[in-house]
């Protein structure tokens, strides 16, 4: 069985999930990516001042975290994404994109969008 592209860890804020990803990454010996630093700036600064973001404001950074997934794994590289993802739907654009195109490998064994 070949290893997955990419393990998403998740978790609530504080749940540790940017610690164990780091260490499970390293571990592997795959990239890691910390969802928190792709935050555009107007999230960053809704969140510090106290204001929870609305699924408006996480799709495009949702977007941007798969984009950076797709392309890590069509190169060939293995990652770890720490990502709060608590909700389907956010998963669901972070494997699939916003306009939900599957996933396939490619002939090298490499996965690929498929265009519908």
């Amino acid at each position: 069985m070949a290893a997955p592209g990419a393990v998403l860890v998740m978790g609530v804020s504080g749940s540790g999930k940017s610690t164990v990803g780091a260490l499970l990454a390293s571990e592997l010996g795959w990239k890691f990516y910390d969802a928190d630093d792709y935050h555009p700036e107007e999230n960053l600064q809704k969140m510090g001042k106290g204001i929870p973001l609305s699924d408006q404001d996480r799709i495009p950074w949702l977007c941007t975290l798969h984009d950076i997934l797709q392309r890590e794994v069509a190169s060939g590289q293995h990652v770890v994404l720490a990502c709060s993802a608590l909700k389907k739907v956010y998963r669901d654009i972070l494997i699939q994109g916003k306009d939900g195109a599957p996933l396939k490998r490619d002939e090298s064994g490499k996965e690929e969008k498929t265009a519908e």
